[in-house]
């Protein structure tokens, strides 16, 4: 993802790797115990300011980035908005019953899985996976093989996507005619690219051998990935932030202070 993208290098980017990921998987584990709309929708928009303003991408870039957004939240909520059940109905024709009920819990069930999305896209755009993986082996002790191994297999995917090129013009300039039956195309290039595949992968995993990765002595480092300021910053915005949201929601909620786990499904 950052290969598509130009962004400016921010404090988010200099974040430790492993502190970051532990944190987005806190922060998931939070969303999901998260059951007031009002609560919901301000833990959106802690995650929606860091989106905007400190991931180092344009307006125009986060824009393209938003677009799949707005269908995760269509799909999610409209199924529970228009065919949940509730009391108070707001609109019915045929199958289709819209009542408040649902739809407090189909709009709390789409904001939850835009949370999901957008933390996502928020680590992936603001972390490199070579940086990762040094950290985790740093921070967390994975055995290198692992970790260079998941490192070897990521550098590999545009690689492949170069040689699926090659053979698709090696093809036709042999005249084979690439408009026939999809099944019959992947045929032709399943194997060439399999052969490939399994040739790269004996030659790294001699490679890897022959540099002791199967070895349990201690390993030096080129990269040193350590902790800054920043890191502690990163989990102090979500402290205080996430404190701050939910004092609010108690003590001055802007919408009505319902739980949708009591609400007719």
């Amino acid at each position: 993802m950052n290969s598509l993208f130009d962004a400016k290098h921010t404090w988010l980017h200099s974040i430790n790797p492993s502190l970051k990921l532990v944190t987005i998987l806190s922060l998931f584990i939070v969303a999901i115990n998260i059951h007031f709309l009002d609560l919901m929708i301000g833990f959106l928009f802690v995650i929606l300011l860091l989106f905007i303003f400190a991931t180092g991408y344009s307006y125009k870039q986060l824009f393209m980035l938003s677009l799949p957004f707005v269908l995760i939240f269509l799909s999610t909520s409209s199924s529970m908005i228009l065919f949940g059940k509730g009391e108070t109905i707001l609109y019915k024709w045929a199958y289709i019953q819209v009542s408040e009920e649902s739809l407090i819990r189909g709009i709390h069930l789409g904001f939850r899985a835009l949370s999901f999305a957008m933390l996502g896209l928020l680590f992936a755009l603001t972390t490199k996976p070579v940086k990762l993986f040094y950290s985790l082996m740093q921070q967390f002790k994975l055995s290198p093989k692992f970790a260079y191994s998941f490192m070897a297999a990521i550098r590999l995917i545009p690689i492949m996507i170069e040689e699926y090129q090659m053979i698709i013009n090696a093809q036709r300039v042999r005249g084979l005619e690439q408009r026939n039956n999809f099944l019959i195309r992947m045929k032709r290039l399943a194997i060439p690219l399999l052969s490939q595949s399994i040739r790269r992968a004996y030659r790294i995993a001699v490679s890897m051998e022959a540099k002791r990765f199967q070895s349990d002595s201690k390993r030096t480092y080129y990269y040193k990935v350590g902790f800054s300021r920043n890191d502690l910053f990163f989990i102090s915005y979500f402290l205080l932030m996430l404190g701050l949201i939910y004092i609010l929601s108690i003590h001055d909620p802007f919408l009505p202070s319902t739980d949708v786990r009591y609400l007719p499904e």
